[in-house]
């Protein structure tokens, strides 16, 4: 929690001007991770459909390349 405090200190001594840089960096972060996290289970969702098209027979041979 110091560390929670010590960034809130640094926020509140930046000029009132750079408050909205800070803001939207931290939007950024938040939407960064949001997109990560969709990407991931999107990722997970959609890896059983390819499980089914990639393991097959026909292109066991493409596995020893």
């Amino acid at each position: 929690m110091a560390a929670n405090r010590a960034l809130i200190e640094k926020i509140n001594a930046l000029p009132s001007e750079r408050l909205s840089e800070v803001e939207d960096f931290v939007d950024f972060i938040h939407q960064r991770d949001q997109d990560r996290a969709i990407t991931r289970a999107a990722m997970a969702a959609s890896g059983p459909a390819f499980a089914e098209v990639w393991s097959n027979p026909e292109d066991d041979v493409y596995d020893d390349l």
